[in-house]
């Protein structure tokens, strides 16, 4: 995969989901028993043991707050507009979700050059926030039909994107791209998600195109320096995604915040001044 330009699709990717490292090992332990690592990584702790491959050096000018940022969520959310997403100059994109992903997916469909970006969320205080981060329209869908919203130019959206993970509204995105558009699905469903389409007229007649998008689709030595210096110039907003600085102490009042929509992100200090 490394070499067909999809390290993403890692075919070691069995290790990762039974929480070891690229050779089945886990190297952190409790008291005697083996301690599991996600995605090679690991969540909220102080310590880590990663595969080389899994590091990538930034400049050391760069606050590490600022790029605790870019190694999941805004590398997916951007990665989906520029990597994925094959977003034309002057485009109309709708982005289903709000949360701290789909902001960096609006933020990514600036950077590719869209007209229109329509932010689609059933929270104000996201819609607020995606406002900030570039969408031109915002829908409320729990008030507005966002399909109708996305068709108001009479023809629908040329890109949408699904950052919530459900068939609704992974449903929603296919209807709302016009004939020959594009859907790029980021959100993460459950494993019970099925969708009800019509193959013929969606896929067929009307020629859509349905894309999945895992970690937005990136390299992570290309695009993570590249994302770093669209920061240092000032074309991507990261300090403003950082709505709390939090101790870990505090990691699961920041989940209730975060499910609450109060927050974009919000990011564990571990000390760092």
């Amino acid at each position: 995969m490394c070499n067909h330009g999809q390290p993403y699709l890692c075919e070691k990717n069995g290790a990762v989901a039974m929480g070891g490292l690229i050779d089945g090992t886990t190297r952190l332990s409790s008291q005697g028993v083996a301690l599991h690592q996600m995605t090679m990584a690991g969540s909220f702790c102080d310590t880590m043991i990663i595969p080389e491959i899994s590091a990538v050096k930034i400049d050391a000018s760069v606050p590490l707050d600022v790029a605790a940022l870019i190694g999941c969520g805004v590398l997916t959310g951007v990665g989906a507009a520029i990597n994925t997403a094959s977003i034309q100059p002057g485009d109309t994109v709708a982005v289903i979700g709000c949360g701290g992903v789909g902001l960096n997916v609006i933020q990514g469909a600036k950077l590719a050059g869209a007209g229109e970006i329509i932010a689609i969320d059933m929270v104000p205080g996201k819609l607020e926030m995606a406002e900030k981060f570039g969408a031109t329209t915002l829908v409320n869908a729990s008030d507005t039909d966002p399909v109708m919203a996305a068709m108001a130019n009479g023809r629908g959206a040329d890109v949408a994107f699904e950052v919530i993970g459900l068939g609704q509204t992974m449903e929603q995105a296919i209807n709302m791209v016009r004939t020959g558009g594009e859907v790029i699905l980021v959100g993460v469903p459950r494993m019970d998600v099925f969708l009800n389409l019509n193959a013929a007229f969606t896929f067929l007649y009307m020629a859509k195109t349905v894309k999945g998008c895992w970690y937005g689709s990136a390299d992570v030595r290309r695009d993570v320096p590249k994302l770093l210096d669209l920061y240092r110039s000032g074309d991507l907003m990261l300090d403003e995604l950082i709505s709390r600085r939090i101790e870990l102490e505090e990691v699961n009042e920041a989940f209730t915040a975060m499910s609450a929509g109060e927050v974009a992100r919000s990011v564990i200090g571990y000390g760092i001044e």
